[in-house]
C-alpha cells in the first residue's frame, strides 16, 4: 500500500513522501494546502489560541499507529510567505501528522527533518551517517 498525495500540491509531493518515509509510514492519506498570512492567523488562533501568523501548522486525525481501515494522517497548512523554506515547513507538518512532537522528543524530530531534508538536497554532510533515517 502507499500513500495517498493527491491532495497535496505537486512541486511538494515528492518532499511529503520522502517525509513519510523517513517516519516510517507507508499508507494513509494526507493534504498539504498552502494558504496567505490572514487564514493562517486565523487557524492559528482559533486552534493553538495564538493570535499571530505562523509558518506551518499541522492538524493530526489518526496518527501514524495501527488503523483498521484506510489511515487519515490529517491535514498540514503552510504559510509561504512566513515560510523561510516550504520544503521544510512542509517535512515538519508531515512529522507531526507521523506523531513526532518536536515540543517532547529531546531532538528527536528536529534532527529527523534534518536527515530528510539532506537527503533530499543531496547533502551527505548534513545527513550523517545516523541511525533511524
Amino acid at each position: 500500500m502507499s500513500a495517498d498525495l493527491g491532495d497535496v500540491p505537486a512541486a511538494l509531493a515528492p518532499v511529503v513522501a520522502a517525509a513519510l518515509r523517513g517516519a516510517g509510514v507507508d499508507d494513509g492519506h494526507l493534504s498539504v494546502e498552502l494558504v496567505g498570512s490572514g487564514r493562517i492567523r486565523e487557524l492559528n488562533r482559533d486552534h493553538r489560541g495564538r493570535d499571530r501568523p505562523t509558518d506551518v501548522l499541522a492538524f493530526p486525525v489518526d496518527g501514524a499507529g495501527p488503523s483498521a481501515g484506510p489511515r487519515e494522517l490529517g491535514d498540514v497548512v503552510i504559510c509561504p510567505e512566513h515560510a523561510s523554506d516550504v520544503d521544510e515547513a512542509a517535512v515538519h507538518g508531515v512529522l507531526h501528522l507521523c506523531g513526532y512532537d518536536h515540543e517532547a522528543d529531546g531532538g528527536e524530530m528536529l534532527a529527523l527533518q534534518r536527515r530528510i531534508l539532506a537527503g533530499l538536497r543531496g547533502d551527505a554532510a548534513e545527513g550523517g551517517d545516523e541511525a533511524g533515517a
